[in-house]
């Protein structure tokens, strides 16, 4: 009998009928395959694509043909294979090749070949029948006859039905595995798609729910703006950002570092960080942040969920090893995959079609698309990661809630930002333009605050706590901060009595006044060469003197002048004036 075969039911065998016009369509429509209805050819780039291989199986789990897996056999062994499979002899190897694949091809005549087989060779044929075909054996290459077969791997391949695939591999040729899959390419044929099962939300839960996660989103990012305002992590010679500026940004944060690259990662797709171009390259927020920062909430999400949906930036591969062992950083150029945007559309597309306020169950997703679009082996283990990861970071974002799409997500796969911005900013708390002080060097904002009281106080003060209210710290350093920034002692104080509505409380007032007291009592400043002379107004002289003023010249003390010129190029400078 065959091995795995039997015919399909009946109500199966219809739907497969039914079916296969469309998909043979949708194959013309994409180029793949090409000729008659009864010569259907596979356009060779996708068969050197879709070919098999000992290291990643077809989708099918079938492997190469009869001619593909003989490639290198000498005529002499091919006609052995053919005398010890029964056959007789023939003149020339085209026409061994097309003996065998009669053999194969023909249900009887294979199941009589396997019936009088020793005991073990059907076993090792259902091992591989279904894929993937290939095994591992010892002398897979070694000529075996049949009258001197000891094992049933070596029965196989006296007769053919298992081949040489390299030194200690052997593969069962496409043409015998599909006779005894009873002619099919898939074990179960799945004409129609799976249905995607769903688990009932409640919309007003989801939603309420997403919309706490995106306003969320959106102070993170604001959190990481503010964080590298005045100077971000520099940049790695090979790109991206050091394992220790991940750690540092992530205690800036209090988040996780997997989390925190996913927000540094969202950030650099929505165009908020890039590199600064300097010499010493480092990242930095960008003129499109300022305009960013400006926007209502609503729409500073729809900002970032839009970068999202299209980016192929895979934060979740931070950390892990590329081929040659070396480490995948945050912001690097080796985190960019094309299928990531393509899983990420498809996923949403699907969260999109179940009812309103429903999730997915976790595994039906993947099912139905491994069923839309099959990948081979290796690529299939990325999609599965990519659909955990976009699971999450949709949750994360705000564009689920409790695993189901939210109401203010849906205008977005429409690409209608203006519209997603309307639904999601009546869930949204009104913006404050007041916090609460406290006399312990705190001030707590119970509310999400307007965009420049938040952008100041970022500036002024640590943020110690999140949540529902935030808790902001003011400390001698962040206190320096704000004054590094451009702040007086006076500005300070008045921003704080117009937007509190608590008194200035005493030791917060001297503590602005004292670091302001000793802030700038030291400077420091670059200079290329310094010139130093007792006549004071013979410097005055040289400053006033518009043959200088390409040396950058400025003077430090009555008798000490700085310069921005090499000190070579400063002394050719004076003594072509005269002066040295």
């Amino acid at each position: 009998g065959r091995v795995g075969g039997g015919l399909l039911p009946a109500e199966v065998a219809r739907a497969v009928v039914e079916a296969l016009p469309g998909a043979v369509e949708t194959l013309r429509r994409n180029g793949l395959v090409w000729g008659g209805p009864d010569a259907l050819r596979l356009v060779r780039t996708a068969r050197d694509v879709l070919a098999p291989s000992a290291a990643m199986a077809s989708a099918t789990g079938l492997g190469p043909s009869l001619a593909e897996a003989t490639a290198g056999m000498s005529p002499t062994r091919l006609q052995e294979v053919l005398a010890d499979a029964g056959l007789p002899g023939t003149h020339d190897s085209v026409s061994a090749l097309n003996a065998l694949a009669a053999l194969f091809g023909d249900p009887e005549r294979l199941g009589s070949l396997i019936a009088g087989a020793p005991e073990g060779v059907r076993g090792v044929l259902e091992r591989l029948v279904w894929g993937p075909p290939y095994g591992e054996v010892r002398d897979a290459a070694a000529a075996v006859r049949a009258a001197h077969a000891g094992s049933p791997v070596q029965w196989l391949l006296a007769r053919g039905l298992l081949l040489p695939a390299g030194p200690h591999n052997v593969v069962l040729p496409r043409e015998a595995a599909l006779t005894l899959r009873g002619g099919r390419a898939h074990r179960t044929p799945r004409p129609a798609p799976p249905d995607v099962r769903a688990v009932a939300r409640s919309e007003r839960t989801v939603d309420l729910t997403a919309a706490g996660q995106a306003l969320t989103a959106v102070r993170t990012v604001t959190e990481v703006l503010t964080a590298w305002q005045s100077g971000g992590p520099t940049v790695l010679r090979a790109g991206g950002i050091s394992v220790r500026d991940l750690k540092r940004t992530a205690a800036t944060l209090d988040l996780p570092e997997p989390e925190t690259a996913f927000w540094l990662e969202l950030a650099y797709a929505a165009g908020l960080i890039a590199t600064d171009g300097e010499l010493d390259e480092a990242y930095a927020p960008t003129p499109a942040a300022d305009d960013w920062r400006q926007l209502p909430a609503a729409r500073q999400w729809t900002v970032l969920a839009a970068a999202w949906l299209t980016a192929s930036r895979t934060p979740g591969l931070v950390g892990s090893r590329d081929p040659k062992n070396r480490a995948l950083s945050a912001l690097g150029p080796d985190l960019d995959r094309s299928l990531a945007p393509q899983v990420r559309r498809r996923v949403l597309d699907l969260l999109a079609g179940l009812p309103p306020g429903s999730a997915a169950e976790h595994a039906s997703l993947l099912e139905r698309l491994r069923w839309e679009r099959p990948l081979r082996e290796g690529t299939d283990a990325l999609r599965t990661d990519l659909l955990g990861w976009t699971l999450n970071d949709a949750e994360t974002l705000g564009v689920t809630g409790r695993g189901a799409l939210a109401a203010h997500a849906r205008p977005l796969l429409d690409g209608a930002a203006e519209q997603a911005a309307a639904v999601l900013a009546p869930l949204l708390p009104k913006p404050l333009d007041h916090v609460l002080l406290q006399a312990d060097l705190t001030a707590v904002a119970p509310g999400p605050l307007i965009a420049p009281l938040a952008e100041t106080l970022g500036v002024l003060a640590d943020i110690e706590s999140k949540g529902g209210a935030t808790v902001y710290r003011f400390t001698p350093e962040s206190v320096r901060r704000a004054l590094d920034a451009g702040r007086t002692a006076a500005e300070l104080q008045a921003f704080l009595t117009d937007h509190s509505r608590t008194p200035v409380p005493q030791p917060l007032s001297y503590l602005i006044d004292d670091v302001a007291r000793r802030h700038g009592t030291l400077r420091v400043g670059a200079a290329a060469a310094y010139l130093r002379c007792d006549d004071d107004s013979l410097l005055s002289e040289l400053l006033a003197d518009r043959r200088a003023a390409g040396l950058g010249l400025r003077r430090l003390a009555p008798t000490v002048l700085a310069a921005q010129t090499e000190p070579a190029a400063l002394l050719e400078r004076l003594r072509a004036m005269g002066l040295a």
